[in-house]
């Protein structure tokens, strides 16, 4: 294997495993809401998921820069898969019975409350195989989208304005799946009325807008880094191949 190819190939390997974590992380602790007033003192509700989806967001952007719509869109898709088989594990987990002893030893809470763990599973687990559809309708929708638009900034932009590429395209793919995930999750399989949706998803959204710019430094390590570890040459070569290759 020639230096360039190993080079590529490790490369799509850290990039597509820092993404993949990420967005299986992001779908586990997805279940909470938390306010975020009693956190950080400011008004609104969010998904704890949306915490590392800018990460996710950094790893399209930086694989479309590299390796194209094409690059972007097999992650997309094997991570579907890997999620769709992490779900199903764990909902064959909430289908065991659990041991007298693990009800015993934690009946009761730090405060002694009574507090019953096996309840406590199923409601967390079981709660997240709703959101894992909603949540897997808008991750691919809004992958297609961030990809796509992505590229079409890049045909008219070259190689410059790569902020404007990212920011743009994240801007534009984050408006449907912010409203698709909680829409689809707590709406349709949930409790929660329309207004509610709307509420927290116009918040998610503005929330994912603001990390996108204020990421925008990290993102341009990023490409430094990677230039610094392809050169000059391997650098141009493997951009030059990520516009050509614009197939699905």
């Amino acid at each position: 294997m020639t230096s360039y190819a190993h080079k590529k190939q490790q490369l799509y390997l850290v990039l597509s495993g820092i993404f993949l974590v990420n967005a299986l992380l992001a779908e586990i602790i997805g279940v909470k809401i938390f306010s975020v007033e009693k956190t950080f003192g400011l008004t609104g509700s969010l998904s704890a998921g949306v915490l590392v989806w800018p990460v996710v967001f950094i790893g399209t952007d930086v694989i479309n820069e590299y390796f194209g719509r094409k690059g972007v869109l097999r992650i997309t898709w094997l991570t579907v898969g890997l999620i769709l088989y992490a779900f199903l594990v764990i909902l064959g987990t909430t289908k065991l019975a659990p041991a007298d002893f693990w009800l015993s030893l934690n009946k009761t809470d730090a405060q002694g409350r009574p507090f019953d763990i096996e309840f406590a599973y199923q409601s967390i687990f079981r709660q997240g195989l709703g959101i894992i559809v909603g949540s897997l309708t808008a991750f691919v929708i809004g992958q297609v989208l961030d990809a796509s638009v992505f590229q079409a900034f890049r045909r008219v932009t070259g190689s410059r304005f790569i902020w404007l590429r990212a920011t743009g395209s994240t801007l534009i793919s984050q408006l449907v799946d912010s409203f698709v995930v909680l829409y689809v999750a707590f709406h349709v399989f949930g409790n929660w009325p329309l207004a509610q949706v709307v509420s927290v998803a116009t918040f998610n959204y503005w929330y994912k807008c603001a990390a996108a710019v204020l990421l925008t430094p990290l993102l341009y390590l990023a490409h430094y880094l990677i230039d610094r570890y392809l050169g000059p040459a391997e650098t141009a070569e493997l951009q030059a191949e990520a516009i050509v290759d614009k197939s699905v």
